[in-house]
């Protein structure tokens, strides 16, 4: 079966996916089945029409016109992988045969299990792993046991070199599927919040939205800890009286450990096979219970360090904060600053390590303020040039702070350059052009473009597109052109809008922010009394309703559990 979406790219509803299985319209008004809030979209603008050939894209005689690629088209049969432009959002066209642990899947648990299921003590398996042949061996014999061990140490050097949790999952799965012959597997952890298995990575060939393991045999596993194999789940005569998914999906052998850490059990691998019945051996089991070993201490590794990253990450939002806090004025402005900055970085196509620093140095960029007095700060009018020069020590003060923390260190940059400008003419060294570390030439980018469309108390912000003019006339005097190609390009594609302080105020479902003064939209689906994140600095809110009016009230940053975060892909071309 194929499964074929569209799936917008960009602006409010990213990431959102429509089933091609029936005509999509798509335009600003609200009728639309893809409803896109873009004053480019005409409100009836394009329509998508299956046909035996493939979906077909129609413009609707729209007023801007529907393009994909560069090619204006008023009719255009899809191929997987195309995207098209409606205003400026960006849609992709995709078909999907096969899930292979890159997408979400949803797990259907059965409770079932086989009268041909056997179960074993994880220690008996490990000493079985290691035992010594008994008697006069054969060398091919010998040759294959020393084959077996190769393989299981190479397969543990692979997953336990790995220390990142997304990767970790995959490369576990790869090692499983390379040496036992499974067809379908899944990793199932367990989550204190929810008191219960939950699937965390799955690996299937079926073309299936649901995937169906045996509830009975991955509890077992877990709460017995025991290693299980069942050989016959097909003709098992209890299946009779359930759905039918399992018999539908010819589950046939089916094996599950648990993952083992410190006599902790932190979840299970499961594997099966459909239509194939006996299709595992004790041999087999052995192996899966040797990787799991590993794979467990690798997980729980990965799982602290992430842990450490998160808490790198509060404690760098925790000094950003005393910053917004002490210059009221610019409420707001670090996490815009920061978002921008991240936008810029992913049209110049920067390594998502570097973008993960681009956050970091964007939250410290303005550090240094801490430094400056409270009445230079909070000013709410224009500064002298005495109080400015006195502001202008602002990043030398924040590169200071940071230089001897180690991991601090490459973030400096950010900090210490974002207001040089490429002519020569900033501060504070007077670096020209590429002299300025492209840090810095990002940074003052994205602040530049903050500072012009957001309030201050003695100016309105400037409309986007003005804004927008004023930087490209600045390239190559204050700002670096290359950079301000980027932000254009991104601000084009819709990457920008959602992120300006006041884009969405007009809005009848829309609210600022109350950390950091951003107006956000709330979509219709979202309730009063329902928690919402803010998508521009990440803070929980409770919506509320006053007279008529959205409100929100922040809610307490959420508690550091130990807990796993689960791996969801995202296509470099979403992020």
């Amino acid at each position: 079966m194929i499964e074929a979406n569209v799936v917008i790219l960009t602006g409010m509803k990213k990431g959102v996916s429509f089933p091609v299985n029936q005509v999509i319209t798509i335009g600003r008004g609200q009728d639309n089945l893809i409803s896109l809030e873009d004053p480019k979209v005409s409100r009836k603008h394009a329509i998508i029409e299956p046909t035996e050939s493939g979906p077909l894209l129609k413009d609707l005689n729209s007023g801007n016109g529907t393009y994909v690629g560069n090619q204006k088209i008023v009719e255009y049969l899809l191929k997987p992988g195309d995207v098209f432009r409606i205003g400026t959002q960006l849609i992709r066209y995709e078909t999907n045969k096969i899930s292979n642990g890159n997408e979400e899947m949803s797990v259907r648990f059965d409770a079932t299990v086989d009268e041909d299921t056997e179960s074993a003590d994880l220690n008996i398996i490990r000493e079985t792993i290691f035992q010594v042949p008994e008697g006069k061996v054969a060398r091919e014999q010998l040759q294959t046991i020393q084959n077996r061990l190769r393989a299981i140490y190479n397969a543990n050097q692979i997953i336990v070199s790995e220390n990142n949790l997304k990767n970790l999952f995959s490369k576990i799965m790869d090692q499983i599927f390379s040496l036992l012959p499974a067809h379908n597997g899944a990793i199932l952890l367990w989550d204190k919040r929810k008191k219960r298995l939950v699937s965390e990575f799955v690996h299937t060939k079926m073309a299936v939205e649901e995937y169906s393991i045996s509830a009975t045999i991955v509890n077992r596993a877990f709460e017995k800890k025991e290693a299980i194999i069942t050989q016959n789940a097909g003709e098992d005569s209890r299946f009779k009286n359930i759905s039918g998914s399992i018999i539908r999906h010819r589950i046939a052998s089916v094996m599950c450990v648990p993952l083992i850490y410190q006599n902790n059990c932190l979840g299970v691998i499961y594997v099966d096979t459909r239509g194939t019945s006996r299709a595992f051996s004790q041999e087999d089991l052995e192996m899966l219970v040797a990787i799991a070993g590993p794979a467990a201490i690798a997980l729980r590794n990965a799982q602290y360090i992430e842990m450490i990253k998160q808490s790198y990450k509060d404690t760098l939002t925790t000094i950003a904060n005393a910053v917004e806090l002490r210059d009221h004025y610019t409420v707001g402005h670090t996490w815009r600053v920061t978002n921008f900055s991240i936008e810029i970085a992913r049209v110049l196509g920067w390594t998502e390590e570097k973008i993960e620093e681009v956050y970091m140095g964007g939250v410290l960029h303005d550090v240094g303020k801490i430094a400056v007095d409270d009445a230079i700060l909070r000013k709410p009018g224009q500064l002298t040039d005495e109080e400015f020069e006195k502001m202008k020590i602002h990043p030398v003060r924040g590169a200071d702070l940071l230089r001897d923390i180690a991991l601090f260190q490459p973030i400096i940059p950010y900090c210490l350059y974002h207001h040089e400008r490429y002519d020569g003419k900033g501060y504070p060294y007077g670096l020209k052009g590429k002299e300025i570390p492209l840090e810095g030439r990002l940074v003052a980018v994205a602040d530049t473009l903050d500072a012009m469309t957001s309030n201050r108390p003695y100016r309105k912000g400037m409309e986007p597109e003005v804004a927008i003019e004023k930087i490209r006339s600045a390239k190559g005097t204050q700002l670096d052109p290359e950079m301000v190609d980027a932000l254009v390009e991104a601000y084009n594609i819709g990457r920008i809008h959602s992120l300006l302080q006041d884009y969405h105020k007009r809005d009848s479902r829309s609210l600022a922010c109350p950390f950091c003064s951003t107006h956000i939209r709330i979509e219709e689906d979202i309730q009063i009394g329902s928690e919402y994140m803010c998508p521009v600095c990440g803070r929980r809110l409770l919506i509320k309703e006053s007279h008529g009016v959205l409100l929100a009230e922040l809610l307490p940053q959420s508690d550091m559990a130990f807990t796993i975060i689960p791996f969801r892909y995202t296509p470099h071309s979403e992020r």
